[in-house]
């Protein structure tokens, strides 16, 4: 059985008789509709998500993935049924007559650069929006948040590593009542607040992610020169300690997805298929607000030609309105023991097309490991009718690679080296850094000039008393006092005129620079940042 060239085949059907049915496939004109792939733990979403990623690599779609328990690394090794003969019993069952074993184009990534090449993305890249989740912060800290952003584009200050992000809140709090005439309130204590947050996150070794070289999106896109699309996996299985940092990265590499890809319509095929694994990581928790964005990326980035796969264990995990975009479905089993399971069950079987030959809430709770309810997107986008189905097997290795194997494959990875070594070029740091010394020494030579005043005071005052002229001592030191008082007065009304970053020298200059930085603002920055607030490089 040779597999249509427009589509991936997925298992085969089977009667309430146990008597095989018909082949299932999925169209892959309509993949880029989205998905959802949900059951319960052990019951063989990992080896779905496998067979759909070589599915995709043979038909030429690169392949992102995230590899939660480290067994989807095998992916990149041939398969072979020694020791595994219920494989190629599988394949016999279900008549897939054109069984082989296979291996696949792999890039290995791992955030924390011990498991594959690093990703790295900057704070500026992050956005406001997903830095504040990433973080957890109140409604007041993500406001400072917003300021900080704001300021460091107006002033044109690097956001690239967590060194750059706590100096301007350093700066900030410094300059906290200056800056809140200018934005609002900005409250030291917040400040504080989010300063902890940081240290947190340094803890869980998030500064490994922020940085340059900076991930490009064109190296998650490439194919062999046999046709074949790469399949990126991310080693997940320490991201997973930290939860929160691993939803808001895959929802920053989504998001960037979105910003950088052109519009190409409804192409034949997608150009990019992303899993988005324990996607209840994402939703939990999450404010309206940021609900609200992920449902409008994932509506919008099928005209990038981007196709998303949710995988979770309970339908209930993803909210209604994200769920509702999502055509094609593969469900494994789930239990009913609690209300909430059976709520679950309940769920995933309303949103089948029912099949007249059976009950899809009773089979649910019935079904095998390596078995599954598919409903996939027909002819005009039109779901197809719900199908119990036996899942093929997997082409490559079904279980993880070992440490050596994988570090073969890194040696010959066609990025190697491109991002191993970390980039630390002038941002806000050194900027700011920069200018506190600038200032420090302004400060420096204002008070060595008023020593130097007083020296000079002093010796005049001296030269001036001469014998016989007692008396008029005191006018005289009540002169040289008011003299020294008002020179000291313009040198600090000087001083004070300078801008918070030393370039500010005047009112009329202050107000042009208002004006340019409105005018800016208006017309500028709101083209900058996209849906989930993260910056559109390409402009």
């Amino acid at each position: 059985m040779s597999e249509p060239t427009n589509s991936i085949f997925l298992g085969t059907s089977r009667k309430p008789d146990d008597s095989i049915q018909q082949k299932e496939f999925m169209s892959l004109a309509y993949a880029n509709r989205h998905g959802l792939i949900t059951g319960a733990t052990g019951t063989g979403k990992t080896v779905t998500l496998q067979i759909l990623a070589e599915g995709f690599s043979n038909a030429g779609v690169p392949v992102f993935c995230a590899d939660v328990k480290g067994d989807l690394s095998g992916i990149a090794a041939m398969g072979s049924a020694v020791g595994k003969e219920f494989l190629t019993e599988r394949a016999a069952k279900i008549g897939f007559e054109d069984y082989v074993f296979q291996e696949f184009p792999v890039l290995f990534w791992d955030l924390f650069g011990e498991k594959g090449h690093p990703i790295r993305a900057t704070i500026t890249e992050m956005g406001p929006l997903l830095l504040s989740r990433m973080m957890d912060l109140t409604d007041a800290q993500e406001g400072i948040i917003n300021i900080a952003f704001k300021l460091a584009d107006e002033e044109g200050l690097l956001l690239l590593d967590m060194k750059d992000l706590r100096s301007l809140l350093l700066h900030m709090a410094e300059h906290a009542s200056e800056l809140s005439g200018e934005y609002g309130s900005v409250n030291k204590q917040s400040i504080g607040a989010i300063q902890r947050k940081l240290l947190v996150l340094e803890q869980q070794h998030a500064e490994l992610f922020f940085g340059e070289p900076a991930l490009k999106i064109s190296d998650l896109m490439r194919t062999t020169p046999d046709g074949r699309g790469a399949i990126s996996v991310l080693a997940a299985d320490q991201l997973m300690m930290n939860p929160r940092l691993y939803g808001v990265f895959l929802l920053w590499l989504l998001s960037e997805l979105f910003e950088e890809l052109p519009e190409i319509g409804d192409p034949d095929k997608p150009r990019l298929v992303f899993f988005f694994d324990e996607a209840h990581l994402l939703f939990s928790e999450a404010p309206d607000i940021l609900i609200e964005r992920v449902e409008q990326v994932v509506r919008l980035i099928r005209s990038k030609g981007v196709s998303v796969f949710f995988v979770t264990q309970n339908p209930l995990d993803v909210p209604d309105r994200v769920l509702s975009q999502l055509g094609n479905r593969i469900q494994h089993a789930l239990r009913a023991y609690t209300p909430r399971e059976q709520k679950a069950v309940k769920t995933a079987a309303d949103t089948f097309r029912p099949n007249p030959d059976f009950d899809c809430f009773e089979t649910i709770t019935q079904l095998g490991v390596g078995e599954a309810l598919v409903s996939t997107l027909q002819a005009k986008g039109v779901p197809g009718m719900v199908q119990r189905t036996l899942i093929r097997p997997p082409s490559s290795r079904l279980g993880p690679l070992n440490d050596t194997e994988r570090a073969e494959y890194i040696k010959q990875s066609p990025i190697l080296g491109q991002y191993d070594e970390v980039l630390d070029r002038e941002s806000a740091f050194e900027k700011l850094e920069a200018r506190a010394k600038k200032q420090a020494e302004l400060e420096e030579e204002e008070r060595r000039r008023e020593e130097e005043d007083d020296d000079r005071d002093s010796s005049a005052r001296s030269k001036w008393r001469l014998p016989g002229f007692d008396d008029d001592d005191d006018d005289d030191d009540r002169d040289y006092d008011r003299d020294r008082r008002r020179r000291s007065k313009k040198r600090k009304s000087s001083s004070r005129k300078r801008s918070r970053y030393g370039n500010r020298q005047t009112p009329t200059e202050a107000a042009v620079k208002s004006i340019v930085r409105s005018v800016s603002t208006s017309l500028g920055k709101a083209l900058v940042r996209g849906i989930l607030g993260s910056i559109k490089r390409g402009l």
